[in-house]
């Protein structure tokens, strides 16, 4: 993930005999205080295959295709394309990287508005073929530099207009356009992608964005065009419930718009949902200060019993890390305090976590209650497989904490059944047993 480095070689550790992952974080915790007390993220590809599982039993008929940026790990990746995967990738390190791990270019979709001319030549030497198109300046350079390409039209949405301050996205009006301009060009447009953010609350969102993507695909026919794909967006927030809730809403609007047998593959972009509950962080806590409800440009050492303190923490992880994804508008949940750090019936305080940098904008949680914290305690967040979407790490590979991947004796035994190996499907992995 985005501020996550592997380990070498990518072990992962087997857990039998009951044990479970916060063994091996309090492992891990004993081992980094006895060292440099070093931020580490431990990996539960159980959770992964779980919410793989729940996809599929839930929209069997709509197949996922990941976006790279939400979590680079080359374990997830290696993991999701043994499990059948497709990706969204919206760079060229991204598409080196799946290329790498042998996913077939048809299971690529280079996605972006802008992308650079380099990148879409080398889309066109690799062979991925799938590309995400929307305005009239991007379509010409496609056509000049892949005339290969098979385009998915990507079309704006009331919910993500709503969201976004930029639109992204042709509206329905301007389709016809681009649509005449391909078929002048020679460029093969072979379906529609949308976004309807995982936040959206409208349930009409799905059933306009759809009918909108059925009179596309009648305006494309009209003009000669054969298209196969619909891709419904990544509007998926990694909870059984919001995906359910949504199933229950396109399902009807699928039957009807694009029944099966119209041929048209439905797909989907599911990030977060895959990855946000597979990633633990711990972090330790480096600095410390108390400020006073009633003075708060005052910091004191020393408290007394009747003072109301609020509490300032650093962190040796903050935003130019691990919680990337903060600046980009990410919600950071307050951590929960490691065990060793705790004793019963703890009062809690009013406390804000940073990060180590002293920059304004390295605020990791701005208002939580924790217990009093001393320097060198931990603190452990939950649901990080996404925390870095959107933005590039800023820190050099020595900088990012180690991942320590895992997985329970079960959840392995139903990754065998559902048809991955070691040695066919995860050949760059390797499976150690835990404690060893």
């Amino acid at each position: 993930m985005k501020g996550f480095v592997d380990a070498p070689n990518y072990f992962i550790e087997l857990l039998e005999g009951g044990t479970t992952l916060d063994n091996v974080i309090d492992s891990h915790v004993y081992e980094q205080n006895l060292a440099e007390k070093n931020a580490f993220v431990v990996a539960d590809l159980g959770a992964l295959m779980r919410q793989h599982v729940l996809w599929k039993t839930t929209m069997p008929l709509v197949r996922p295709f990941y976006p790279v940026s939400c979590n680079s790990s080359p374990v997830v990746i290696e993991v999701l394309s043994a499990l059948g995967v497709g990706f969204v990738c919206a760079n060229k390190a991204e598409t080196t990287l799946v290329l790498n791990h042998d996913v077939p270019p048809e299971n690529i979709i280079l996605s972006g508005v802008c992308k650079q001319l380099s990148l879409i030549k080398h889309a066109a030497k690799t062979g991925i073929n799938y590309l995400v198109c929307e305005n009239e300046a991007e379509l010409r350079k496609i056509a000049r530099a892949h005339p290969e390409a098979k385009l998915l039209l990507q079309v704006s949405t009331d919910a993500q207009v709503e969201e976004a301050s930029v639109t992204i996205g042709c509206s329905l009006k301007s389709c016809r356009h681009l649509l005449e301009m391909a078929k002048e060009l020679s460029v093969n447009v072979v379906g529609v992608t949308f976004q309807v953010p995982a936040s959206c609350r409208d349930p009409q969102a799905y059933t306009h964005a759809l009918s909108d993507a059925r009179c596309i695909f009648d305006m494309a026919k009209e003009l000669g065009f054969d298209m196969k794909i619909l891709d419904i967006g990544g509007g998926f927030s990694g909870s059984e419930f919001q995906l359910k809730q949504v199933n229950s809403i396109v399902r009807p609007l699928l039957e009807a718009y694009f029944p099966s047998a119209s041929g048209v593959s439905v797909i989907a972009e599911p990030g977060n949902f895959f990855v946000f509950s597979s990633f633990t962080l711990a972090v330790n806590v480096i600095g410390k200060k108390a400020v006073y409800r009633d003075l708060h440009s005052s910091t004191h050492d020393e408290l007394t019993p009747n003072d109301a303190p609020e509490f300032v923490y650093y962190m040796n992880d903050g935003v130019y890390g691990s919680f990337m994804g903060k600046l980009f508008g990410n919600v950071i949940t307050t951590p929960s305090v490691h065990k060793l750090s705790l004793t019963l019936d703890e009062p809690v305080f009013s406390s804000s976590l940073w990060g180590p940098s002293c920059d304004p904008l390295d605020q990791v949680v701005e208002h939580c209650l924790l217990p009093e914290l001393a320097v060198g305690d931990w603190l452990i967040f939950n649901n990080m497989g996404a925390s870095g979407q959107e933005g590039p790490s800023t820190l050099s590979d020595t900088d990012q904490p180690p991942v320590y991947y895992t997985i329970s004796t079960d959840d392995w035994f139903e990754m065998q059944e559902a048809g991955i190996s070691l040695d066919d499907t995860m050949k760059n992995l390797s499976l150690v047993q835990y404690g060893l």
